[in-house]
């Protein structure tokens, strides 16, 4: 076999170059810790497979949520006890010191918050903007009570937060 001939099937033979994402081509892969701070952790209390209640104790769902990426987003799974489905994305962005949640769910609902955690407490809040066109503001906050239960409580105003109405309280409970 000739010299040249050798070199042809030896490069057909070589190994193909994996494929990568394109921001991984342009900066690397990310750094093993890349999520490893503290501020990154904050909303870990809410990891976990969840029975949600309302206050008068009826079911109000059931929510899962787990860390993803190498820990650096957390997704929640929402089940609704009325059929209901939703999903969140949820993150810090160390860039901006900031929380950031983006919501969808079933009924063709977005919601966009962002905010911070403070004294035990994750506070996001965003607006949205209803069918007549109103904007609302939203916050919503969650709190560790007791060990194995999270309250989440959703506010909602129409008035630029000079007062706020009760749009969901849920009583999590470890599963």
């Amino acid at each position: 076999m000739s010299p040249g001939l050798v070199r042809f099937v030896a490069a057909l033979m070589a190994p193909l170059p994996l494929l990568t994402h394109p921001l991984e081509a342009q900066t690397g892969p990310a750094p093993a810790a890349a999520c490893a701070s503290t501020e990154h952790h904050q909303f870990d209390f809410w990891i976990g497979d969840w029975d949600v209640a309302l206050p008068d104790g009826s079911r109000a769902g059931a929510n899962h949520i787990e860390p993803i990426l190498q820990g650096c987003v957390l997704r929640e799974n929402w089940a609704g006890a009325r059929g209901s489905q939703g999903t969140s994305y949820n993150i810090y962005d160390a860039a901006h010191r900031r929380w950031h949640q983006t919501w969808v769910d079933d009924r063709g609902h977005l919601l966009v918050l962002e905010g911070t955690f403070a004294a035990g407490r994750m506070t996001l809040e965003g607006e949205t903007t209803d069918s007549a066109g109103r904007v609302e503001r939203q916050r919503i906050v969650w709190e560790a009570t007791a060990p194995g239960r999270v309250r989440q409580l959703w506010e909602s105003s129409s008035d630029g937060g000079a007062t706020w109405i009760t749009a969901f309280d849920g009583r999590y409970t470890r599963r």
